[in-house]
């Protein structure tokens, strides 16, 4: 059976919808603060590589782990209701771009299994 990553559509798609999750993600008052020091093209691609992975695609993340990678952004107050916020932009995306509603419930079944790490937990 195909990956979420391939049935998604692969690399062109996990680009487009990185781009599209970050217009809404900088556009949302409640958690652009926590990206105004960030090189957004570093930002892509790094999250590029962590969607790809972890939705089943070539693995060329080489971040940090959710936990360390989030440390310094849970010190600023980072807590659940921008998790959900970036969730809910990530659903938003995904949905926007045709993905099906089982593959998106797929996506965001993963996004939320990190919840614990991001926020430090």
């Amino acid at each position: 059976m195909a990956s979420v990553y391939e049935q998604i559509g692969g690399a062109p798609a996990m680009a487009a919808a990185v781009e599209v999750f970050y217009r809404k993600v900088l556009g949302d008052d409640r958690i652009s603060h926590f990206f105004e020091d960030v090189d957004m093209e570093r930002q892509s691609a790094k999250q590029k590589a962590f969607l790809t992975m972890v939705c089943g695609g070539p693995s060329a993340y080489s971040g940090k782990d959710m936990r360390a990678g989030h440390k310094h952004l849970v010190e600023r107050g980072l807590n659940a209701s921008h998790f959900d916020a970036v969730v809910g932009h990530l659903k938003e995306t995904l949905e926007e771009l045709g993905v099906p509603a089982a593959l998106v419930g797929q996506v965001l079944t993963i996004a939320e299994s990190a919840r614990a790490d991001v926020l430090n937990r």
